[in-house]
């Protein structure tokens, strides 16, 4: 892609602004966080991240959260949950559902755990109904992870999520058109794989998640 090209290159962000002026190029503008389902929490954790997003090493930090996704002519919603690690901000695993209930998120946390079954990262979220769950507090304490969440209303204590909802959406959903949601389902495995695999991200030096994940690990 255009975008991926100029940032393995390094080129200034003033530069590129200048490129996008002449093609007559803008950016999508990411709209606001969907309201949530409001259930009374049956616990709540601090937050013990605290908004210090950065880790030396994979699994230390992990972060989660559910977006939603709806599209014309359409009365069901697609909902996707993911995990993210703060190490390479690499998208480790996820799950999509019609449905925006417990299982959403179970089912992606147990893939997880049973791809990293040595991992106890802090585990933070926002305080949606799935993670103030007595059930999911249990699955928490059984792995030895330490459970963080934001506070109330303020979604910059789990900026990195929001910020790769608000890059997905931007470059795969907004603006496009999808006939059914099962092909919206589609493109965004698809997508995640590009941002896993291919996507260059300027924090990691000019190179994709996973790239920056192998690179450590052959140096571990």
């Amino acid at each position: 892609m255009f975008i991926n090209e100029l940032n393995q290159k390094s080129f200034s962000e003033g530069y590129v602004h200048r490129l996008m002026r002449i093609l007559g190029v803008s950016a999508r503008i990411r709209r606001k966080k969907v309201n949530r389902i409001r259930v009374k929490p049956e616990y709540i954790k601090e937050n013990i991240l605290a908004r210090d997003f950065a880790a030396n090493a994979p699994n230390e930090k992990w972060l989660t959260d559910v977006t939603e996704f709806s599209i014309p002519g359409d009365s069901r919603k697609l909902y996707l949950s993911p995990i993210m690690d703060l190490y390479d901000n690499s998208i480790i695993e996820y799950e999509l559902s019609f449905k925006n209930n417990n299982q959403l998120v179970f089912k992606m946390f147990g893939r997880a755990t049973k791809k990293y079954p040595e991992a106890k990262p802090i585990f933070h979220s926002d305080r949606g109904f799935q993670y103030t769950s007595n059930i999911f507090k249990n699955k928490i304490e059984e792995v030895g992870m330490t459970q963080s969440m934001s506070r109330v209303g303020k979604c910059i204590d789990n900026g990195p999520m929001e910020g790769f909802f608000g890059t997905l959406k931007a470059e795969m959903f907004y603006g496009k058109t999808f006939k059914t949601l099962e092909e919206l389902k589609d493109k965004i495995i698809e997508y995640i794989k590009f941002y896993n695999e291919e996507r260059f991200q300027k924090r990691l030096g000019c190179m994709a998640p996973l790239e920056y994940r192998n690179q450590a690990s052959k140096c571990a």
